[in-house]
């Protein structure tokens, strides 16, 4: 238990220290996009996770996908967001959002009890809203800034805020906090991960197919996806994922709605 622990500090001291490093390294130069300012960096992490998943994850995601039944796979994707949705109670209460916090926790309780601990969404047959929160975006709702686009070994696309956020969450984890068999955690940990990306087989095709550059479109969809899942109540943030508009450049005056002079 004393290794274990010793471990988790010494991984989340080298995370720290990751992003850190990063934030020095940041490509600030007059080439650099400004969508993307440390995409030097972030071109090597891609490249790193792309040979991993090539040689390791895609192999066994597919084996998987193969051998697993469908529906078997359905209940191990739900019962993993059964699991995610207890973190998300605690991070809608820590945005005070009352509604969210309360459907969450009760999407919690109805798959827990009658979805057999999570296997059946019965929650989303029942219409109870889903609303996945995680600490980053809890950082956002507060004000907190993006920060460049970043890409994380393993973990993939993502920004600084967000890859601090991981640190937190990481602690709200019930698999890897919640299980204190070191072979039971890690298998869960290993299902999760390959469950994740059979999920996601299709997608990765579809990158593969639609763009010579991979890690570009790779990350223009992760930040469409970031600007379309930011809290209509969350106070503007500074922006990475938008070229700065030209000097002398105008902005367009608001639209008149109709019937005002």
């Amino acid at each position: 238990m004393m290794k274990h622990i010793t471990n988790q500090k010494s991984f989340r001291w080298a995370s720290v220290a990751l992003v850190v490093a990063l934030l020095q390294g940041c490509a600030t130069g007059p080439n650099a996009n400004p969508a993307d300012p440390l995409e030097p960096l972030n071109r090597t992490v891609f490249q790193f996770n792309e040979g991993l998943d090539q040689a390791v994850i895609k192999p066994v995601a597919t084996a998987y996908q193969n051998v697993t039944p469908a529906p078997v796979r359905t209940g191990v994707t739900n019962f993993f967001g059964n699991l995610s949705d207890v973190w998300s109670v605690v991070n809608n209460v820590l945005q005070a959002k009352p509604q969210a916090a309360l459907e969450s926790f009760f999407r919690v309780t109805t798959n827990t009890l009658w979805g057999v601990g999570g296997i059946f969404d019965v929650a989303s047959d029942l219409k109870i809203p889903k609303h996945s929160e995680n600490f980053g975006q809890t950082l956002g709702h507060w004000g907190v800034a993006s920060g460049p686009y970043l890409v994380l070994p393993v973990f993939g696309p993502s920004n600084v805020r967000d890859s601090i956020g991981r640190l937190v969450d990481s602690q709200g984890d019930l698999v890897t906090q919640g299980v204190d068999d070191i072979a039971v955690r890690n298998s869960l940990v290993g299902l999760r991960l390959v469950n994740l990306r059979a999920n996601l087989l299709g997608v990765g095709d579809f990158l593969e197919q639609a763009s010579l550059d991979k890690y570009t479109f790779a990350r223009d969809i992760y930040m469409q996806r970031h600007r379309s899942s930011r809290a209509v109540d969350a106070p503007p943030e500074e922006r990475y994922d938008l070229p700065e508009a030209a000097p002398g450049a105008e902005q367009a005056p608001a639209p008149v709605p109709a019937g005002k002079p």
